[in-house]
């Protein structure tokens, strides 16, 4: 299977490829812009990969269709519309972080699973992922914490980034090789230096203690320094993963008022002040449970608002046992226009060794993806790209899924249905890609849809249901019919 799955993705298709600057990428479009560019569709045929369980359809091309004269849709038929005169937001990209973690277990595979891994997720002919988050210094996942200084060194001058230098950054550079200029880089921290804080521990939360705030913010930029002397473009930084969390791990507290002053006061003046205001900020970097009120108390403030390229946001504001919060996305889009939106991070929790190839954490992944692009996220970025049989390594034990794993006993990489998922949109949807309006009849198929630099249409489209579902996809004046079959997803370019 997994030989055959490989087959698909490196013969099959060809694939695309679509460097950002500050504030390029959603701010210069405004959402529902009317674009005259009527394109007729009648006879143009439509390409349509599929994913879907209990088959061995794993983004496999499937037989082409031909847009006719649309008719008008019935009620008990089922349909999606895409009107591709109004667009939306652009598309930075998707991707997934190279933790410690992640580097560790790669370190541990053979030359040709190394290489298997990189092109499955970096080429053209893989999933065609161009976002690398990683952390700065250490986070839960890895064999345990560490910063890039002495303890106490308020000065920074035993800065040293030499344990990424064994194994995190030759892993970057790798898939730098293979994203090439569409890379976006960026980095997130999940806690100062212990004595800099106010618990001196760099677990079980606690805060950044204020005579601190100025060694902490020159701390980015010797993070930054650091890493484009390695020639490693960084794009740009979030403030601290999850700063609402007490967690057993790495982590530290910022509340909304705390996050606005240090960005306003010490972050992006010293960003500015060493030249790097091309450099992009990201606030928040947690659940969207709360995104509104740190979104409404920082970009209210133009000071702090100036620094701020977006907001970023997790998925596990469902640990209370709630539905996502996707339409905390669509007030924060319609509050502050200006202001981005970025995934930052999501796993399926709880890993089972036995349940590698459970269907409902790929339709998680596609659930996700496709609710928060249609409300207004630009990018889309995993957690780790590559965890090992145990779900781990973690040096707190909070073992989770990625979309591949390694079993590095057998040296076996094991691709997980979410790799496929997330693959019928990083393959397909180009950097610079704009949304277009994309809605559906029925709640039963969920979709959404980009214009491609080039011209070219990808509408994206799942079933989470039990039974195939017979659908007209409708694009201005034309109109094809398709079956997604149960649990499934498809990809159409046009």
């Amino acid at each position: 299977m997994i030989k055959k799955t490989i087959f698909i993705l490196f013969i099959s298709f060809l694939g695309f490829s679509c460097t950002t600057k500050k504030h390029d990428d959603a701010n210069t479009v405004t959402d529902g812009e009317q674009k005259n560019e009527k394109v007729n569709y009648q006879g143009k045929k439509v390409g349509v990969y599929t994913t879907a369980k209990d088959t061995d359809k794993r983004l496999s091309v499937d037989s082409k269709a031909t847009f006719k004269l649309a008719t008008q849709p019935m009620e008990n038929e089922v349909a999606v519309f895409v009107h591709p005169e109004k667009q939306f937001q652009k598309f930075l990209g998707i991707g997934g972080a190279i933790t410690d973690a992640a580097a560790e277990v790669f370190s541990s595979l053979s030359k040709d699973k190394q290489e298997e891994l990189l092109h499955a997720y970096y080429s053209e002919e893989g999933i065609n992922y161009n976002i690398i988050r990683t952390s700065i210094h250490s986070s839960d996942f890895g064999l345990g914490s560490h910063t890039y200084i002495k303890e106490g060194d308020k000065e920074l001058t035993s800065f040293s980034i030499e344990k990424d230098r064994q194994k995190r950054i030759p892993m970057i550079k790798r898939a730098q090789a293979l994203i090439n200029n569409d890379m976006v880089f960026y980095a997130s921290p999940w806690s100062p230096p212990a004595f800099m804080k106010t618990n001196n521990n760099m677990l079980q939360g606690g805060k950044l203690l204020p005579e601190y705030n100025q060694a902490w913010a020159n701390y980015y930029i010797k993070f930054i320094e650091a890493y484009e002397g390695e020639d490693i473009p960084v794009w740009g930084v979030t403030i601290q993963n999850e700063p609402m969390a007490v967690q057993r791990w790495e982590s530290c507290i910022y509340t909304a008022e705390e996050e606005r002053d240090f960005l306003k006061n010490y972050l992006g003046p010293t960003f500015e002040k060493a030249g790097m205001s091309d450099k992009n900020i990201v606030v928040w970097d947690h659940n969207r449970d709360l995104i509104s009120h740190r979104a409404n108390t920082i970009f209210d403030d133009p000071e702090a608002m100036k620094y701020a390229w977006g907001i970023g946001f997790h998925w596990y504001e469902t640990w209370s046992g709630g539905e996502p919060k996707y339409d905390n996305l669509k007030n924060i889009k319609e509050s502050f226009p200006t202001k981005n939106l970025l995934f930052t991070e999501g796993c399926q929790e709880r890993f089972d060794p036995t349940q590698y190839q459970r269907w409902s954490n790929a339709e998680r992944y596609g659930n996700s993806m496709i609710n928060d692009f249609n409300n207004g996220t630009v990018g889309w970025t995993d957690w780790n790209i590559l965890l090992n049989e145990n779900g781990g390594p973690n040096h707190v034990q909070n073992f989770c899924f990625a979309p591949i794993h390694a079993n590095t006993k057998t040296n076996e990489l094991i691709y997980t249905p979410s790799y496929f998922y997330i693959g019928h949109f990083s393959k397909f949807i180009k950097k610079g890609a704009q949304r277009v309006s994309t809605t559906t009849s029925r709640s039963s198929i969920e979709s959404t849809s980009f214009k491609n630099p080039d011209g070219q249409l990808v509408t994206v489209v799942m079933n989470r249901t039990d039974e195939a579902i017979t659908y007209k996809l409708l694009v201005d004046e034309s109109e094809i019919s398709y079956e997604l079959p149960p649990h499934a997803m498809q990809t159409l370019i046009y």
